[in-house]
């Protein structure tokens, strides 16, 4: 995605690998009992489920529940389930809050407890994000060339449903014009090619292209002063990735499109050649600098992302604060880890985050956790659990 938030995210939170994030469905319902056929002396069996009506049952049942770390799930959910806005959650946070810290088997207790768990229906994709931390200088030079642009003056959020009906709820990017007329913000291309004279640091072109996908992230300059790279705004153009065209003209291997090959191979083609394949994402992040306060970054909830316990989600089918339970193996790149079964809290978005079966997990911060996220492409089953 070009936004990071291009850019995280996940009763209780929990989270996943690699990069740098609101409104919600109505509440799923088990399927009813069926119709007594009149003949009670001929049991009939039970009518098979939905495809379209989760199954629920006690999250003790959830694959991977007894390897959990119950106490760092419940963690995670106290400290992010207030960001709910759903009157359901509201009693059993509260509670979780007041309670503070405990322990392994308390936690574990508190979730068997006070939730049931619900499959939804399908399987997904799990990725991974990272909070990076890049050097950065503040004057360019031949090595450190790409402009941090803040949010234009001229960009204003509007209804996406201006221009395709099926996006209506959805933000969209475009720019005031001179005269007094609006037009969708430029592409990438477009926004390169222009000058920077407000820019905020430089960085080298393959780190801020991954600092955009990842929505956030640390700028080290070059006197050891650091500053937090904080999401502004985005151009409202759709997220591309660029592993696939890549894996397709030849430039890496079928399983060798992690974050750190494809980073590796724009500083290696830094130029024409590299210019060439990020402009083919056309979504472009902006970016504001704070004061670097040494916590995690925090993402479309407002709150700190708890690392490996916060999820991305698309709000047009998951709210923010929810809890899930990430069951994700099948991992397709080369030294990817096995599986990922885990609570995580929904509290970020993500511009190529998008379907009911869809998650983004955050790894935390630098070298260390980009290798993993950047490594994370999994099929995901995802369970939402919801309060008794």
């Amino acid at each position: 995605m070009a936004g990071f938030a291009r850019g995280l995210v996940l009763a209780l939170a929990a989270l996943s690998l690699a990069a740098c994030a609101t409104s919600k469905v109505a509440p799923r319902v088990p399927a009813p009992e069926p119709a007594d056929a009149g003949r009670p002396e001929t049991p009939q069996p039970p009518e098979p489920e939905r495809p379209s009506t989760p199954r629920r049952f006690s999250p003790a049942h959830l694959p991977g529940w007894t390897s959990e770390d119950h106490a760092a799930a419940f963690s995670a959910y106290a400290a992010g389930c207030r960001v709910s806005k759903a009157t359901v959650h509201a009693e059993i946070c509260a509670r979780a809050r007041k309670v503070g810290t405990l322990t392994p088997e308390a936690a574990r207790q508190f979730f068997e407890t006070g939730f049931v768990a619900e499959r939804l229906e399908s399987e997904g994709v799990l990725t991974a994000y990272f909070a990076p931390v890049y050097e950065a200088r503040r004057t360019p030079d031949a090595e450190f060339s790409a402009p941090v642009r803040p949010r234009p003056a001229d960009l204003i959020v509007v209804d996406a449903g201006r221009l395709d009906p099926a996006q209506t709820g959805r933000p969209a990017a475009w720019r005031s014009l001179p005269g007094g007329g609006q037009e969708p913000y430029p592409d990438r291309a477009a926004i390169e090619s222009g000058p920077a004279p407000d820019a905020l640091a430089w960085m080298r072109p393959e780190e801020l292209f991954f600092l955009q996908i990842q929505g956030s992230g640390v700028l080290v300059f070059e006197d050891g002063t650091s500053r937090k790279a904080l999401y502004a705004a985005n151009n409202g153009h759709a997220f591309v990735g660029v592993a696939n065209p890549m894996r397709e003209r030849g430039l890496l291997g079928a399983n060798e499109t992690s974050g750190d090959t494809i980073r590796a191979w724009l500083a290696a083609h830094r130029g024409p050649e590299a210019e060439a394949i990020m402009r083919l994402n056309p979504r472009y992040a902006f970016f504001s600098l704070a004061a670097d306060d040494g916590r995690p970054p925090a993402g479309a909830a407002g709150i700190p992302l708890p690392s490996g316990r916060a999820i991305a989600v698309d709000t047009q089918h998951h709210s923010l604060g929810e809890v899930y339970w990430i069951e994700a193996d099948a991992p397709i790149l080369t030294g990817a880890f096995p599986s990922y079964r885990r609570l995580a809290v929904a509290l970020d978005t993500g511009g190529a985050i998008k379907g009911d079966v869809r998650a983004d997990l955050f790894l935390g911060q630098g070298a260390a956790a980009g290798a993993e996220a950047g490594r994370v492409r999994h099929r995901l089953r995802l369970y939402r659990l919801v309060p008794r």
